[in-house]
Protein backbone atom coordinates (compact mmCIF):
# COMPACT_ATOMS: atom_id res chain seq x y z
CA UNK A 1 0.00 0.00 0.00
CA UNK A 2 1.00 3.64 -0.34
CA UNK A 3 2.44 5.06 2.90
CA UNK A 4 -0.13 6.98 4.98
CA UNK A 5 1.18 9.07 7.90
CA UNK A 6 -2.17 8.92 9.70
CA UNK A 7 -2.20 5.13 9.55
CA UNK A 8 1.41 5.04 10.71
CA UNK A 9 0.59 7.22 13.69
CA UNK A 10 -2.23 4.86 14.72
CA UNK A 11 -0.12 1.70 14.25
CA UNK A 12 -0.48 -0.66 17.23
CA UNK A 13 2.56 -2.32 18.91
CA UNK A 14 3.49 -5.52 17.08
CA UNK A 15 1.86 -4.42 13.81
CA UNK A 16 3.61 -3.19 10.67
CA UNK A 17 2.99 -1.40 7.39
CA UNK A 18 4.33 -2.79 4.11
CA UNK A 19 5.10 -0.23 1.39
CA UNK A 20 4.19 -1.78 -1.97
CA UNK A 21 6.19 0.67 -4.08
CA UNK A 22 9.38 -0.23 -2.19
CA UNK A 23 9.65 -4.06 -1.87
CA UNK A 24 11.04 -5.03 1.52
CA UNK A 25 10.45 -1.62 3.12
CA UNK A 26 8.19 -1.70 6.15
CA UNK A 27 7.39 0.33 9.24
CA UNK A 28 7.34 -1.84 12.37
CA UNK A 29 5.75 -0.68 15.64
CA UNK A 30 6.94 -1.68 19.12
CA UNK A 31 5.71 -0.49 22.51
CA UNK A 32 7.92 2.61 22.41
CA UNK A 33 8.79 3.39 18.80
CA UNK A 34 8.11 2.88 15.10
CA UNK A 35 11.10 1.71 13.07
CA UNK A 36 11.78 1.73 9.34
CA UNK A 37 13.23 -1.66 8.31
CA UNK A 38 14.41 -3.29 5.11
CA UNK A 39 13.59 -7.01 4.85
CA UNK A 40 15.46 -8.94 2.14
CA UNK A 41 17.00 -12.27 1.12
CA UNK A 42 20.76 -12.26 1.52
CA UNK A 43 22.61 -12.76 -1.78
CA UNK A 44 25.40 -14.49 0.17
CA UNK A 45 23.53 -17.36 1.85
CA UNK A 46 19.88 -17.00 0.76
CA UNK A 47 18.63 -16.34 4.31
CA UNK A 48 15.98 -13.72 5.12
CA UNK A 49 17.49 -10.76 6.94
CA UNK A 50 16.24 -7.45 8.28
CA UNK A 51 18.09 -4.21 8.91
CA UNK A 52 16.80 -1.21 10.89
CA UNK A 53 17.16 2.11 9.06
CA UNK A 54 15.80 4.72 11.49
CA UNK A 55 12.87 5.84 13.63
CA UNK A 56 9.68 7.39 12.29
CA UNK A 57 8.86 10.31 12.24
CA UNK A 58 12.48 11.44 12.87
CA UNK A 59 13.26 9.64 9.57
CA UNK A 60 10.58 10.81 7.16
CA UNK A 61 9.06 8.63 4.45
CA UNK A 62 11.12 10.25 1.63
CA UNK A 63 14.29 9.78 3.70
CA UNK A 64 13.35 6.15 4.32
CA UNK A 65 12.86 5.63 0.57
CA UNK A 66 16.30 7.05 -0.07
CA UNK A 67 17.91 4.75 2.51
CA UNK A 68 15.91 1.76 1.21
CA UNK A 69 17.14 2.41 -2.34
CA UNK A 70 20.73 2.57 -1.11
CA UNK A 71 20.42 -0.77 0.69
CA UNK A 72 18.59 -2.34 -2.26
CA UNK A 73 21.42 -1.38 -4.59
CA UNK A 74 23.91 -2.95 -2.18
CA UNK A 75 21.94 -6.21 -2.27
CA UNK A 76 21.67 -6.15 -6.09
CA UNK A 77 25.45 -5.66 -6.23
CA UNK A 78 25.86 -8.94 -4.33
CA UNK A 79 26.43 -7.42 -0.88
CA UNK A 80 24.61 -8.20 2.35
CA UNK A 81 23.48 -4.85 3.90
CA UNK A 82 23.38 -6.38 7.41
CA UNK A 83 27.00 -7.52 7.24
CA UNK A 84 28.02 -4.25 5.60
CA UNK A 85 26.37 -2.35 8.45
CA UNK A 86 28.24 -4.43 11.04
CA UNK A 87 31.54 -3.83 9.28
CA UNK A 88 30.78 -0.11 8.96
CA UNK A 89 29.88 0.17 12.65
CA UNK A 90 33.11 -1.57 13.65
CA UNK A 91 35.10 0.72 11.37
CA UNK A 92 33.46 3.81 12.86
CA UNK A 93 34.22 2.63 16.38
CA UNK A 94 37.87 2.03 15.54
CA UNK A 95 38.05 5.37 13.76
CA UNK A 96 36.56 7.21 16.72
CA UNK A 97 39.01 5.51 19.06
CA UNK A 98 41.95 6.51 16.83
CA UNK A 99 40.70 10.03 16.30
CA UNK A 100 39.46 10.88 19.80
CA UNK A 101 41.11 14.27 19.55
CA UNK A 102 39.54 15.17 16.20
CA UNK A 103 37.59 18.45 16.06
CA UNK A 104 33.94 17.41 15.96
CA UNK A 105 30.63 19.24 15.68
CA UNK A 106 30.27 18.90 19.46
CA UNK A 107 33.49 20.89 19.89
CA UNK A 108 32.36 23.45 17.33
CA UNK A 109 29.08 24.03 19.17
CA UNK A 110 30.82 24.34 22.55
CA UNK A 111 33.25 26.89 21.10
CA UNK A 112 30.38 28.90 19.64
CA UNK A 113 28.47 28.91 22.93
CA UNK A 114 31.43 29.92 25.06
CA UNK A 115 33.23 32.17 22.58
CA UNK A 116 30.28 34.08 21.15
CA UNK A 117 26.88 33.44 22.75
CA UNK A 118 28.01 33.67 26.37
CA UNK A 119 29.84 36.94 25.70
CA UNK A 120 27.17 38.67 23.65
CA UNK A 121 23.83 37.55 25.07
CA UNK A 122 22.06 37.70 28.38
CA UNK A 123 21.99 34.68 30.67
CA UNK A 124 18.50 33.66 29.55
CA UNK A 125 19.49 33.86 25.89
CA UNK A 126 22.65 31.83 26.52
CA UNK A 127 20.68 29.19 28.43
CA UNK A 128 18.08 28.84 25.68
CA UNK A 129 20.73 28.62 22.94
CA UNK A 130 22.67 26.00 24.92
CA UNK A 131 19.49 23.93 25.23
CA UNK A 132 18.78 24.31 21.51
CA UNK A 133 22.28 23.12 20.56
CA UNK A 134 22.34 20.27 23.09
CA UNK A 135 22.07 16.52 22.39
CA UNK A 136 18.29 16.91 22.49
CA UNK A 137 18.27 18.35 18.96
CA UNK A 138 21.79 17.84 17.54
CA UNK A 139 22.60 14.24 18.56
CA UNK A 140 22.68 13.04 14.94
CA UNK A 141 25.61 15.30 13.97
CA UNK A 142 27.57 15.92 17.19
CA UNK A 143 29.94 12.98 16.63
CA UNK A 144 30.85 14.01 13.08
CA UNK A 145 33.67 16.27 11.93
CA UNK A 146 32.10 19.49 10.53
CA UNK A 147 33.37 18.68 7.04
CA UNK A 148 31.55 15.32 7.18
CA UNK A 149 28.14 16.94 7.70
CA UNK A 150 26.48 16.57 4.32
CA UNK A 151 23.47 18.30 2.85
CA UNK A 152 21.29 15.26 3.58
CA UNK A 153 22.28 15.36 7.28
CA UNK A 154 21.18 18.98 7.55
CA UNK A 155 17.96 18.35 5.65
CA UNK A 156 16.92 15.29 7.69
CA UNK A 157 17.65 16.99 11.01
CA UNK A 158 15.70 20.15 10.19
CA UNK A 159 12.86 18.41 8.36
CA UNK A 160 12.20 16.00 11.23
CA UNK A 161 12.08 18.82 13.78
CA UNK A 162 10.20 21.13 11.42
CA UNK A 163 7.31 18.68 11.10
CA UNK A 164 6.32 19.23 14.73
CA UNK A 165 8.00 22.53 15.65
CA UNK A 166 8.84 24.70 12.61
CA UNK A 167 9.69 27.82 14.63
CA UNK A 168 12.09 25.83 16.81
CA UNK A 169 13.61 24.22 13.71
CA UNK A 170 14.17 27.63 12.14
CA UNK A 171 15.88 28.87 15.31
CA UNK A 172 18.11 25.78 15.31
CA UNK A 173 18.94 26.35 11.63
CA UNK A 174 19.93 29.97 12.38
CA UNK A 175 22.13 29.05 15.35
CA UNK A 176 23.88 26.19 13.51
CA UNK A 177 24.58 28.49 10.58
CA UNK A 178 26.06 31.08 12.93
CA UNK A 179 28.11 28.40 14.71
CA UNK A 180 29.61 27.23 11.39
CA UNK A 181 30.50 30.81 10.46
CA UNK A 182 32.07 31.43 13.87
CA UNK A 183 34.22 28.31 13.50
CA UNK A 184 35.36 29.42 10.04
CA UNK A 185 36.12 32.95 11.25
CA UNK A 186 38.12 31.49 14.13
CA UNK A 187 40.08 29.22 11.78
CA UNK A 188 38.86 26.03 13.44
CA UNK A 189 37.42 24.64 10.22
CA UNK A 190 38.42 25.31 6.63
CA UNK A 191 36.76 28.14 4.71
CA UNK A 192 35.56 25.75 2.01
CA UNK A 193 33.59 23.55 4.44
CA UNK A 194 29.95 23.94 3.25
CA UNK A 195 27.59 25.74 5.61
CA UNK A 196 24.47 23.83 4.64
CA UNK A 197 22.46 25.47 7.42
CA UNK A 198 22.41 28.73 5.43
CA UNK A 199 20.98 26.95 2.38
CA UNK A 200 18.65 24.17 3.54
CA UNK A 201 14.90 24.97 3.85
CA UNK A 202 15.37 28.73 3.65
CA UNK A 203 12.05 30.46 4.28
CA UNK A 204 10.20 27.14 4.56
CA UNK A 205 10.28 26.60 8.33
CA UNK A 206 7.34 28.75 9.32
CA UNK A 207 4.68 28.29 11.95
CA UNK A 208 1.24 27.41 10.66
CA UNK A 209 -0.35 28.54 13.92
CA UNK A 210 -1.98 26.62 16.69
CA UNK A 211 -4.01 23.49 15.94
CA UNK A 212 -7.77 23.43 16.58
CA UNK A 213 -9.72 20.25 15.79
CA UNK A 214 -6.72 18.92 13.90
CA UNK A 215 -6.31 21.95 11.63
CA UNK A 216 -3.71 24.71 11.69
CA UNK A 217 -5.29 28.11 12.27
CA UNK A 218 -2.48 30.21 10.84
CA UNK A 219 -0.47 32.86 12.63
CA UNK A 220 -2.67 35.34 14.43
CA UNK A 221 -1.48 38.80 15.35
CA UNK A 222 -4.31 40.92 16.56
CA UNK A 223 -5.35 43.69 18.87
CA UNK A 224 -8.41 43.51 21.11
CA UNK A 225 -11.31 45.74 20.15
CA UNK A 226 -13.08 48.16 22.49
CA UNK A 227 -15.70 45.67 23.70
CA UNK A 228 -13.09 42.96 24.28
CA UNK A 229 -10.93 45.35 26.32
CA UNK A 230 -13.95 46.36 28.40
CA UNK A 231 -14.64 42.68 29.07
CA UNK A 232 -10.99 41.96 29.91
CA UNK A 233 -10.54 44.93 32.27
CA UNK A 234 -13.72 44.02 34.13
CA UNK A 235 -12.54 40.38 34.31
CA UNK A 236 -9.08 41.14 35.81
CA UNK A 237 -10.11 40.55 39.47
CA UNK A 238 -10.92 36.93 38.58
CA UNK A 239 -7.21 36.23 38.08
CA UNK A 240 -4.77 35.77 40.93
CA UNK A 241 -3.40 39.04 42.33
CA UNK A 242 -0.07 38.39 40.58
CA UNK A 243 -1.63 37.94 37.13
CA UNK A 244 -4.07 40.80 37.68
CA UNK A 245 -1.15 43.13 38.45
CA UNK A 246 0.96 41.93 35.53
CA UNK A 247 -1.86 42.32 32.99
CA UNK A 248 -2.75 45.74 34.44
CA UNK A 249 0.81 46.92 33.77
CA UNK A 250 0.64 45.51 30.23
CA UNK A 251 -2.56 47.49 29.59
CA UNK A 252 -1.67 50.74 31.37
CA UNK A 253 1.98 51.03 30.20
CA UNK A 254 2.30 49.07 26.94
CA UNK A 255 5.63 47.68 28.18
CA UNK A 256 6.96 44.26 27.23
CA UNK A 257 6.19 41.34 29.52
CA UNK A 258 9.90 40.56 29.92
CA UNK A 259 10.46 44.08 31.24
CA UNK A 260 7.47 44.01 33.58
CA UNK A 261 8.38 40.75 35.33
CA UNK A 262 11.89 42.13 35.98
CA UNK A 263 10.67 45.39 37.55
CA UNK A 264 12.64 46.40 40.65
CA UNK A 265 11.86 48.93 43.35
CA UNK A 266 15.12 50.76 42.64
CA UNK A 267 13.85 51.59 39.14
CA UNK A 268 10.83 53.50 40.49
CA UNK A 269 11.12 57.20 41.41
CA UNK A 270 8.86 60.17 42.04
CA UNK A 271 9.99 63.17 40.00
CA UNK A 272 8.68 66.70 39.66
CA UNK A 273 6.08 65.71 37.07
CA UNK A 274 5.02 62.42 38.66
CA UNK A 275 6.11 58.79 39.10
CA UNK A 276 8.46 57.12 36.61
CA UNK A 277 9.71 53.61 36.01
CA UNK A 278 13.15 53.68 34.37
CA UNK A 279 14.10 50.35 32.80
CA UNK A 280 17.90 49.98 32.40
CA UNK A 281 18.81 49.37 28.76
CA UNK A 282 20.53 46.12 29.79
CA UNK A 283 17.06 44.66 30.44
CA UNK A 284 15.60 45.78 27.13
CA UNK A 285 15.12 43.74 23.98
CA UNK A 286 16.85 46.60 22.17
CA UNK A 287 19.65 46.82 24.73
CA UNK A 288 22.22 45.22 22.44
CA UNK A 289 22.10 48.20 20.06
CA UNK A 290 24.71 50.93 20.52
CA UNK A 291 22.07 53.67 20.32
CA UNK A 292 19.79 52.07 22.89
CA UNK A 293 19.00 54.10 26.02
CA UNK A 294 17.12 53.45 29.27
CA UNK A 295 13.36 53.12 28.76
CA UNK A 296 11.34 55.61 30.83
CA UNK A 297 7.71 54.72 31.53
CA UNK A 298 5.32 57.16 33.26
CA UNK A 299 3.24 55.40 35.94
CA UNK A 300 -0.37 56.52 36.01
CA UNK A 301 -3.71 55.34 37.34
CA UNK A 302 -3.91 51.64 38.07
CA UNK A 303 -0.31 51.04 37.01
CA UNK A 304 0.92 53.40 39.74
CA UNK A 305 -1.40 51.80 42.30
CA UNK A 306 -0.02 48.33 41.46
CA UNK A 307 3.61 49.46 41.70
CA UNK A 308 3.20 51.35 44.98
CA UNK A 309 1.36 48.43 46.60
CA UNK A 310 4.02 45.94 45.57
CA UNK A 311 6.82 48.27 46.68
CA UNK A 312 5.19 48.44 50.12
CA UNK A 313 4.87 44.66 50.13
CA UNK A 314 8.52 43.83 49.36
CA UNK A 315 10.49 46.84 50.60
CA UNK A 316 13.04 46.67 47.78
CA UNK A 317 14.23 44.26 45.10
CA UNK A 318 12.06 42.59 42.48
CA UNK A 319 8.36 43.42 42.67
CA UNK A 320 7.17 40.17 41.06
CA UNK A 321 8.72 37.29 42.98
CA UNK A 322 7.97 33.56 42.61
CA UNK A 323 5.26 32.24 44.89
CA UNK A 324 7.50 29.28 45.67
CA UNK A 325 10.04 30.60 48.18
CA UNK A 326 12.48 27.84 47.17
CA UNK A 327 12.47 28.84 43.49
CA UNK A 328 15.88 29.61 42.00
CA UNK A 329 14.64 32.56 39.94
CA UNK A 330 14.56 35.96 41.63
CA UNK A 331 11.51 37.06 39.69
CA UNK A 332 8.58 35.26 38.05
CA UNK A 333 8.94 34.08 34.47
CA UNK A 334 7.06 35.80 31.69
CA UNK A 335 5.45 32.54 30.60
CA UNK A 336 3.20 32.40 33.68
CA UNK A 337 1.13 35.20 32.15
CA UNK A 338 0.47 33.23 28.97
CA UNK A 339 -0.37 30.10 30.95
CA UNK A 340 -2.82 31.98 33.17
CA UNK A 341 -4.57 33.63 30.23
CA UNK A 342 -4.82 30.30 28.39
CA UNK A 343 -6.77 28.66 31.21
CA UNK A 344 -9.55 31.25 31.01
CA UNK A 345 -10.19 30.71 27.31
CA UNK A 346 -13.41 28.94 26.29
CA UNK A 347 -11.48 26.40 24.18
CA UNK A 348 -9.59 25.14 27.26
CA UNK A 349 -12.80 23.96 28.97
CA UNK A 350 -12.37 20.34 27.87
CA UNK A 351 -8.80 20.08 29.11
CA UNK A 352 -7.63 19.01 32.55
CA UNK A 353 -8.45 21.88 34.87
CA UNK A 354 -6.04 23.37 37.41
CA UNK A 355 -7.44 23.45 40.93
CA UNK A 356 -7.38 27.25 41.09
CA UNK A 357 -8.79 27.87 37.60
CA UNK A 358 -10.72 31.17 37.45
CA UNK A 359 -13.92 31.82 35.51
CA UNK A 360 -14.05 31.72 31.71
CA UNK A 361 -13.21 34.90 29.78
CA UNK A 362 -15.42 34.79 26.72
CA UNK A 363 -13.52 36.66 24.06
CA UNK A 364 -11.73 35.39 20.95
CA UNK A 365 -8.31 33.75 21.47
CA UNK A 366 -5.65 36.27 22.44
CA UNK A 367 -2.16 36.35 23.92
CA UNK A 368 -0.60 38.77 26.43
CA UNK A 369 1.64 40.29 23.73
CA UNK A 370 -1.52 41.27 21.83
CA UNK A 371 -2.03 43.87 24.55
CA UNK A 372 0.96 45.84 23.23
CA UNK A 373 -0.66 45.92 19.80
CA UNK A 374 -3.89 46.94 21.50
CA UNK A 375 -2.16 49.84 23.27
CA UNK A 376 -0.64 50.97 19.96
CA UNK A 377 -3.97 50.68 18.11
CA UNK A 378 -5.94 52.42 20.86
CA UNK A 379 -3.47 55.32 21.05
CA UNK A 380 -3.84 55.77 17.30
CA UNK A 381 -7.63 55.84 17.65
CA UNK A 382 -7.27 58.57 20.30
CA UNK A 383 -5.20 60.69 17.89
CA UNK A 384 -1.72 59.95 19.23
CA UNK A 385 1.09 60.71 16.72
CA UNK A 386 2.91 57.67 15.35
CA UNK A 387 6.32 58.65 16.73
CA UNK A 388 4.86 59.06 20.24
CA UNK A 389 3.09 55.69 20.23
CA UNK A 390 6.34 54.09 19.07
CA UNK A 391 8.14 55.77 21.97
CA UNK A 392 5.47 54.50 24.39
CA UNK A 393 6.16 50.92 23.24
CA UNK A 394 9.91 51.42 23.54
CA UNK A 395 10.64 50.88 19.85
CA UNK A 396 13.84 52.36 18.47
CA UNK A 397 13.42 54.71 15.48
CA UNK A 398 14.56 52.94 12.28
CA UNK A 399 17.56 53.79 10.13
CA UNK A 400 19.02 57.28 9.97
CA UNK A 401 16.14 58.64 12.08
CA UNK A 402 17.36 56.59 15.01
CA UNK A 403 20.86 58.04 14.61
CA UNK A 404 19.88 61.70 14.60
CA UNK A 405 16.51 61.78 16.41
CA UNK A 406 17.41 61.74 20.13
CA UNK A 407 14.29 63.36 21.59
CA UNK A 408 13.08 61.41 24.67
CA UNK A 409 9.33 62.10 24.34
CA UNK A 410 8.95 62.07 28.15
CA UNK A 411 6.25 64.78 28.18
CA UNK A 412 4.40 63.22 25.27
CA UNK A 413 4.50 59.76 26.87
CA UNK A 414 2.95 61.09 30.06
CA UNK A 415 0.28 63.05 28.18
CA UNK A 416 -0.90 60.20 26.01
CA UNK A 417 -0.68 57.48 28.67
CA UNK A 418 -2.82 59.74 30.86
CA UNK A 419 -5.40 59.86 28.08
CA UNK A 420 -5.11 56.09 27.63
CA UNK A 421 -5.63 55.51 31.36
CA UNK A 422 -8.79 57.62 31.29
CA UNK A 423 -9.99 55.64 28.26
CA UNK A 424 -9.46 52.31 30.05
CA UNK A 425 -11.32 53.55 33.12
CA UNK A 426 -14.30 54.50 30.96
CA UNK A 427 -14.34 50.95 29.61
CA UNK A 428 -14.09 49.54 33.13
CA UNK A 429 -17.54 50.89 34.00
CA UNK A 430 -19.07 50.18 30.61
CA UNK A 431 -22.08 47.87 30.88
Amino acid sequence: MVFDARRAKALEPGAHIIVDEAPGLRLVASNTRKTWTYRFKSPLDGRMRQVAMGQWPAMSYPAALGKWDELRQQREAGQDPVKEKRLSTATIRRSRTREADEYLVANLLDDYLEGHVKRNRKLKGYTETARLLSHLYTASIRGLPPAAVKRVHAFELLEALGERAPVLANSLRTELGAAWEYAQDAGRIAEDVPNWWRQILRGKLRSRGRIVDGEHQGRQRRSLDTQEMATLIQFLPNFSQMIDDLLTLYIWTGARGSEIVQMEAGEIAQESDGWWWTVPKEKLKTGRHDLSVDFRVPLLGRALAVVRRRMALYQGGYLFRPVNVNARAKHVEQKIIGVATYWVRPESVNERLPADRPKILRIKPWAPHDLRRTVKTTLASLGCPEEVSEAVLGHMPPGIVGVYQRHTYDKERRLWLTMLSEHWERLAVQS
